[in-house]
């Protein structure tokens, strides 16, 4: 526990490397559209949970995982954002079923460490190119299913982009209490 906290407070944020492709904004939304790098991942999965309680208790296993709950003891150091995927019910809320990933940091991802927690897992994942937009604040899930309609709006619909799951993202620890980062993704077929 003590690793999870010193890793999320004193270790500097390796930030998901992508690519910037274009900007947009309509109708009082400003959006990105980006290339995401791919690589290895640690993601837990969670049923059965509604998604404010499955996605924090998902981003803590992985905060553990990276502050060194692993078979090297190593504080791998912390990527953001943490992501979580969600998928829309036909009300637009979400199912009670949620993936919260993170990618790994750098320097492990040819070799990352093996979880000791065996509900995560590691993955390996493509590349992907998203469309984006950010908004403030603590995100809970009503925040995200109101941002998504948002960027559904602003992007009409001539983009082609995922309606059976979205990634609701959030930036920065949970002590940080103003400047806060989140944002929904819309992945592009």
């Amino acid at each position: 526990m003590l690793g999870m906290v010193k890793n999320s407070l004193l270790s500097t944020v390796e930030a998901w490397p992508y690519r910037l492709l274009g900007k947009g904004e309509k109708e009082q939304v400003s959006y990105e559209e980006r290339a995401c790098e791919g690589g290895r991942f640690a993601a837990v999965e969670l049923v059965g949970k509604p998604f404010d309680e499955a996605s924090k208790e998902g981003a803590v296993k992985l905060l553990k995982y990276v502050g060194g709950s692993n078979d090297r003891g190593v504080a791998m150091g912390m990527t953001a954002p943490v992501s979580i995927t969600a998928f829309p019910a036909e009300d637009g809320s979400f199912q009670q079923n949620v993936k919260v990933s993170v990618r790994i940091p750098s320097k492990f991802q040819d070799n990352p460490p093996s979880p000791t927690d065996e509900s995560i897992k590691i993955e390996e994942r493509q590349g992907m190119t998203i469309y984006s937009t950010q908004f403030g604040g603590y995100a809970k899930e009503a925040d995200y299913v109101n941002h998504a309609a948002k960027l559904k709006a602003a992007l009409g619909s001539e983009a082609a982009y995922r309606k059976d799951f979205y990634l609701c993202n959030g930036y920065d620890p949970p002590m940080k209490p103003y400047g806060r980062r989140n944002e929904v993704w819309f992945v592009k077929e």
